[in-house]
């Protein structure tokens, strides 16, 4: 592992959901359901797709690094200076899907980038359980 590596930070969160991995993913695959927990995209689920985040700040470049349906999906999350990783990863449970995203690549001059990361992330986590729940 390089030191450039070493020094970047990363945000996760986990949380276990009370839906089957299924019905997560389409909450995290299809574009009209991401823009109602995240932001406006032109995502598609395809390996190597690029596509965009946009938002009223600014605008995201991404481009799908992984994709195993219901289990594992990964991103870049470019912008504003940040190059990041995004990777979801779904695991069933009993009662439903233990979900972890985990955002890495902040550098340590990147305090804002990786603050906002913190604050924000519990925040769409909580949009994503509510379109989750309302997703037929």
């Amino acid at each position: 592992m390089s030191s450039a590596a070493a020094e970047t930070l990363s945000v996760v969160v986990e949380r276990e959901i009370a839906f089957p991995p299924e019905k997560i993913w389409r909450a995290l695959t299809q574009p009209h359901l991401i823009e109602a927990w995240l932001m406006k995209n032109d995502f598609q689920p395809l390996l190597g797709h690029s596509f965009n985040l946009s938002a009223d700040w600014g605008v995201l470049d991404c481009q799908v690094l992984a994709i195993e349906p219901n289990r594992t999906l990964s991103y870049t999350w470019n912008g504003l200076g940040l190059e990041s990783v995004v990777t979801w990863t779904l695991t069933p449970t009993s009662t439903g899907t233990q979900l972890r995203m985990e955002q890495v690549g902040f550098r340590p001059d990147q305090q804002m980038a990786y603050r906002g990361a913190i604050a924000g992330w519990p925040r769409f986590f909580s949009s994503l359980e509510q379109v989750v729940a309302r997703a037929d």
